[in-house]
């Protein structure tokens, strides 16, 4: 069997979760069956990088990532491939039209939905109708498409009710526990100026609507006077947005104090993530939408207690009082939701025995139901079906 992957991100490109993703699950997979990755890009050694026409640098983002996928289905068709995998609404349009062409089934991974992600039109403006209608044309004629929660696969079918139930397979992201563990060296806590002898909390995450950096923000006016809040958040949507998170982290400062807020704004290295994560007193996420968050098994692999909002896929990864503590997300009433995260957070910190038993209990979840290999096995099944 040869599948043709697709995907935005690879490595040493990869920024978020459905790059993660991407980045374990093909080793896994090459291990059993052929695969060929196609991603955006200039040049991997271990992938085919298709970059935006020359004709269309500068245009409109979704223009360009149309123009990218033109190049993807030529290179598809150049080969003999059994099935196609697109991952997010980046790939989905070569993924359909590579289907088509060459007759072969079209499996998608939802990572995440257009429609439950109205603040992308900040980002691309009338593009984003572009993207919606793509992503809707690929959902409805696909082969098969993988959920990564129970909670994605209700929003599939909500959101694209002419997508069969039966197509929807439930197939969580997992993590590889034996990279994300815990370590006990405090070089980078040292390195980006974190007290150690102060507990912190730690926020992870692109900056973009849907992580609730915003409301993180404002929750942390509220957190103990003690706790350091350190922020790993780059990655901006749009610049309007940057400097919104600017503005927001120097009211930060002007209440906790400069040395109490620490935000690393370029992409932190894995090793030093771990580590950041493992000494944090708890691991903050706020999410607005999250199909799953990967972010999250990351911090409980590591032995550290979560706190997280109750949105999409998060409660089938965090267990509220056992892994960690979910916060119920209200947008009509965000200030509630900020007050009581705030609340949470300071619980959590201040009962260290808590964080403790949260924390051991997380990453013994993390190891016994999200291992890659199983992952990848339930993922050929899903290919071996819809072959014809």
């Amino acid at each position: 069997m040869r599948v043709a992957l697709l995907t935005k991100e690879w490595s040493p490109q990869i920024y978020g979760g459905a790059g993660v993703h991407v980045d374990y699950l093909v080793p896994a997979l090459a291990a059993h069956i052929a695969v060929d990755v196609h991603a955006f890009g200039e040049n991997f050694p271990d992938a085919q990088a298709h970059r935006t026409p020359e004709f269309l640098v500068g245009a409109n983002p979704t223009l360009e990532t149309l123009g990218v996928n033109l190049d993807m289905i030529n290179a598809i068709s150049q080969n003999e491939v059994d099935v196609v995998h697109s991952h997010t609404w980046y790939t989905n349009f070569a993924g359909q039209c590579a289907a088509l062409l060459l007759d072969i089934p079209l499996v998608i991974t939802a990572h995440s939905l257009e429609p439950l992600r109205p603040w992308k039109q900040e980002q691309l403006g009338g593009g984003y109708r572009v993207s919606s209608w793509v992503e809707k044309g690929a959902y409805e004629n696909a082969s098969a498409v993988i959920a990564v929660s129970a909670g994605m696969k209700a929003d599939v079918l909500d959101c694209y009710p002419n997508v069969d139930p039966e197509k929807i397979h439930v197939i969580p992201n997992g993590i590889d526990s034996e990279i994300y563990r815990p370590d006990p060296s405090f070089d980078a806590v040292n390195k980006y100026g974190i007290n150690a002898q102060k507990p912190y909390s730690l926020f992870v995450g692109r900056i973009t609507r849907q992580k609730g950096l915003a409301h993180l923000l404002s929750a942390a006016k509220s957190f103990d006077p003690d706790i350091q809040v350190v922020l790993c958040a780059s990655t901006p949507d749009t610049p309007d947005l940057a400097a919104e998170v600017h503005k927001l982290v120097d009211e930060l400062k002007q209440k906790r104090g400069n040395e109490n807020v620490i935000w690393m704004q370029g992409q932190v290295p894995r090793s030093e993530l771990i580590s950041l994560l493992t000494h944090a007193s708890v691991f903050t996420c706020p999410s607005i939408y999250e199909p799953q968050g990967i972010v999250n098994l990351e911090a409980m692999a590591c032995e550290t207690a979560v706190v997280a909002s109750d949105v999409g896929g998060i409660p089938e990864v965090v267990i509220d009082g056992e892994t960690g503590v979910l916060v119920h997300y209200d947008q009509f009433d965000p200030g509630s939701f900020e007050e009581n995260f705030a609340k949470a957070v300071n619980r959590v910190v201040a009962d260290s025995e808590l964080a403790r038993r949260l924390g051991i209990a997380g990453r013994q979840r993390v190891v016994k139901d999200f291992a890659w290999d199983s992952i990848a096995a339930s993922t050929i099944d899903v290919y071996r079906s819809v072959i014809r």
